[in-house]
This record gives C-alpha cells, sequence and structure tokens, in this order.
C-alpha cells in the first residue's frame, strides 16, 4: 500500500509538472481563478522561498538521505497509520522534487496564490506530510499503542 500512494503521489507530482513545462509560459502568470489562483511556471534552483540557490548537489544529497531515512522509518511497523501517511507525504515529495534536481537542475514550480511563493504538488505534499507528522508526535507518538 505505501508503494502505491508514493507512487500515486509522485506520477501526480510529475504529470502537474509536464503539464505546466508544456502549456505555461516561463515566468508569466496564467489567471486560474482570477485575482485568486494563477499558474506560474517559474524553475527554482533554490530550496522553499527559493533560498539557497544554485547548491543542486546539497540539495540533491539531503534529499537522498532524507529518502533513506524514510524508508528505513517505513520499515518499521510499529508506527501509527497518521505516522505513516506523513513519512509517505514526505517522501512523495522528496522524490518528485529530487527527480526535477537530478534531471533538470532545478525544481518546477507553478501553483501560485500571490500570497506565498510558487509550489508544486510536490511541496504540499511535504508541507501536509510535515504537519501531520508535527500533530502525530505531538499529541499520538509514533507508535500504534499510542493512537
Amino acid at each position: 500500500m505505501i508503494v502505491i500512494a508514493v507512487a500515486s503521489l509522485l506520477f501526480l507530482d510529475q504529470l502537474t509538472k509536464y503539464l505546466a513545462i508544456h502549456h505555461l509560459p516561463l515566468n508569466q502568470p496564467q489567471p486560474l481563478v482570477n485575482g485568486v489562483v494563477y499558474l506560474t511556471l517559474v524553475y527554482n534552483r533554490g530550496a522553499a522561498f527559493g533560498i539557497l540557490k544554485n547548491y543542486t548537489l546539497v540539495f540533491v544529497l539531503a534529499s537522498l538521505f532524507a529518502v533513506v531515512l524514510i524508508v528505513r522509518q517505513l520499515h518499521d511497523r510499529s508506527h501509527s497509520r497518521l505516522y505513516a501517511a506523513s513519512l509517505v507525504l514526505i517522501l512523495s515529495g522528496a522524490l518528485g522534487n529530487l527527480i526535477d534536481r537530478l534531471l533538470r537542475g532545478h525544481v518546477i514550480d507553478f501553483l501560485d496564490f500571490r500570497v506565498w511563493p510558487v509550489f508544486n504538488v510536490a511541496d504540499s505534499a511535504i508541507t501536509i506530510g510535515t504537519a501531520f507528522l508535527a500533530y502525530s508526535l505531538i499529541f499520538h507518538g509514533r507508535n500504534k499503542e499510542s493512537v
């Protein structure tokens, strides 16, 4: 089930990035819901919010390290479903952005709400997964017995 979830999220991330690359002009906002949601294709060579531009090798190594740690945690069957779901989301997002960095040297971002930097499906998965992980650890711990 974990492999299917990761593969599905990874597919959605890569499909939306493919569509963005092939249907959106670079750096030109396209209104989706005028005044609220735009599609703006940008190439992010940095981390969150575009910080640390051009440190691709550092981000690739950090992503690989995170992927290995998360996979090891997912092999431990004593964790709660919420804990596992949070790791699946984070893993999927990390892999999605890692693929971009390895294939293109930058991450494809395209979701633009104008009040936040442009982001993508992988970024959303990482953010939601991190929120779930924090909730899980703060209120339940990571073990099945504590849920």
